[in-house]
């Protein structure tokens, strides 16, 4: 069984955020692969965070390497000022160093992250300046290649159930809203 959310196309914000090595990205533009998985985080976080990144690193441990190559998992911070490009990188390298990871200004993260129904500054305002975002806004965004989000999940899915869904989605067997 499918276990994505799945929704109306989401169009995905073509403004950049900067990567770990300091380049600009954009969720649009630079997504490049069949599939893009984002999540919206943050490296301090004591628990929801760290559930989802490793469930999304053992997810695509259980893709063939073929599978695996069509997708790009970004994680985008929501504590820029403590989340360097450096720290990001560090911290992803711990999952995945294929992980993608993304910085910015947080008025920008939030502006990429509200058309993907990710509200980032709804969530509990952290000593930084930065967002926990709770519970509410802890999805997992699928990204296609046309640029829209059609499917999300939340927290509580499971490295088995990512894999399976991933699977479905680059087969082109996932279900439309």
């Amino acid at each position: 069984a499918f276990t994505g959310i799945t929704h109306a196309p989401y169009r995905v914000p073509t403004t950049p955020l900067t990567d770990t090595d300091g380049a600009p990205y954009s969720l649009a533009k630079d997504t490049t692969k069949p599939l893009t998985l984002v999540f919206f985080g943050y490296s301090h976080c004591p628990d929801i965070c760290p559930m989802v990144m490793s469930s999304l690193a053992s997810a695509m441990t259980r893709l063939d390497a073929s599978d695996r190559k069509k997708v790009d998992v970004i994680f985008v911070t929501t504590d820029p000022a403590r989340d360097t490009g450096p720290v990001l990188r560090g911290y992803l390298d711990h999952y995945d160093p294929g992980f993608i990871g993304l910085t910015g200004k947080l008025q920008t993260i939030v502006d990429v992250a509200k058309p993907l129904a990710v509200f980032v500054a709804d969530g509990t305002k952290l000593p930084s300046g930065g967002y926990d975002l709770n519970t509410h806004s802890t999805q997992v965004t699928a990204i296609g290649p046309d640029d829209t989000s059609t499917v999300m999940w939340n927290m509580d899915t499971s490295s088995a159930q990512f894999a399976a869904d991933v699977k479905a989605i680059l087969d082109g067997k996932a279900p439309k809203e």
